[in-house]
C-alpha cells in the first residue's frame, strides 16, 4: 500500500482542476475558462487498489500584477515543497510560453520527482504533443511523460499507474469515503464564485471574492444555513452582480443553492450579500484574510 501527496501545477487554464475532477470522479475544484479560477490549494483524494493519492490542485502560475497574484503564486511555490511528486501540466493545444518557463524554474528548485502531463490530448496532433514533450525535456528533467484527455478519459488510468511508484509506503491518509478534506464553508464559497464566473463577463469575475461568514447545520430540519459575502471593487460592479431588480444575484443564489443541495444531500438556506472593497486585490492583508483564515 502506498499513499502520498501529488502537486498538480501549471499555467492558468492548463486543465488542472478538470483533471482532478476527472480522476476523483467528483467535482472537487470549480472550473472556468477565466484565469485565476482556482485560488485555494484544493485537495482531491483518489482511492485505488494500490493505495491512496492526495492530489493538490493549485492556482495557475503566472506573472503577478497585484497582491492577489503574488499570493496565488506563493501557494504554488509552497505546495511544490510539501509533496512527494509533482505533476507539471502543459496544455497540449498551445505552445509553451513565459508562464510555463517561470514554473519550470520553480519545479527545478524543489529537486522533487516530476512527471510531465500533457493535457487536452483530444485537441492536439501527435506531432504537436511530441514537439511539446521534447521542448520541455530540454529544460526540465522529468521521470516520465503522459498524454491525457480529461474529457475523453484517455490516459487517466496510465497516469495513476505512473504515480504510485513515487509515493511512500504506508496506510491511507484519509478515510476511504472522503473525496476532499476541504470544509463545506470553503466549498460553498467556491461554488458561489463559480456561479458568478459563469454568469458575468468582462472585468467583474477577476474582481470577485466570496467569503462564507456563517454556516449553521440544523439536523432536526435536515437544513444547512449559509451566509456569504460577495466582494467586488467598484459600485458599478456591485450593481452588475445584483442585476436589475436583484435578478442576477437571485440567479447566482439559486444555481449555488441547487448545487450545494446536490453536494450535501440536505436543504440549503443561502443568503448572499454584495459588498464593495476598493482595490482588494492589491491589499495583501485582505487577500490573506480571505484565503488563509
Amino acid at each position: 500500500m502506498r499513499s502520498g501527496f501529488v502537486a498538480v501545477v501549471g499555467k492558468p487554464n492548463a486543465g488542472k482542476s478538470t483533471l482532478i475532477n476527472a480522476l476523483t470522479g467528483k467535482k472537487v475544484s470549480i472550473v472556468s475558462e477565466k484565469p485565476q479560477t482556482t485560488r485555494f490549494k484544493i485537495r482531491g483524494i483518489v482511492n485505488h487498489p494500490e493505495g491512496q493519492i492526495v492530489f493538490v490542485d493549485t492556482p495557475g502560475f503566472h506573472k503577478p500584477k497585484d497582491a492577489l497574484g503574488e499570493f496565488l503564486n506563493s501557494q504554488v511555490a509552497g505546495t511544490i515543497k510539501e509533496v512527494d511528486l509533482i505533476l507539471f501540466l502543459v496544455d497540449g493545444s498551445r505552445e509553451l510560453n513565459e508562464e510555463d518557463r517561470l514554473l519550470i524554474e520553480e519545479i527545478k528548485k524543489s529537486q522533487l520527482p516530476c512527471l510531465l502531463v500533457i493535457t487536452k490530448k483530444d485537441l492536439a496532433s501527435t506531432e504537436t504533443l511530441s514537439a511539446l514533450e521534447q521542448e520541455v525535456k530540454k529544460v526540465l528533467p522529468v521521470e516520465g511523460v503522459i498524454n491525457v484527455s480529461a474529457i475523453t478519459g484517455e490516459g487517466l488510468d496510465l497516469l495513476l499507474e505512473k504515480i504510485f511508484p513515487f509515493l511512500p509506503e504506508g496506510p491511507a491518509l484519509y478515510p476511504e469515503e472522503m473525496v476532499t478534506d476541504y470544509p463545506l464553508s470553503i466549498q460553498a464559497a467556491e461554488i458561489i464564485r463559480e456561479k458568478v464566473l459563469m454568469n458575468l463577463h468582462q472585468e467583474v469575475p477577476h474582481s470577485v471574492a466570496v467569503s462564507v461568514t456563517h454556516l449553521e447545520e440544523k439536523p432536526e430540519k435536515n437544513l444547512i444555513a449559509i451566509y456569504a459575502e460577495i466582494y467586488v471593487e467598484k459600485d458599478s460592479q456591485k450593481k452588475i452582480v445584483i442585476g436589475r431588480e436583484g435578478s442576477m444575484i437571485k440567479k447566482i443564489g439559486t444555481l449555488a443553492r441547487e448545487e450545494l443541495e446536490y453536494l450535501t444531500g440536505k436543504k440549503i438556506f443561502l443568503e448572499l450579500y454584495v459588498k464593495v472593497k476598493e482595490k482588494w486585490r492589491e491589499k495583501e492583508a485582505f487577500v490573506k484574510k480571505l484565503y488563509l483564515s
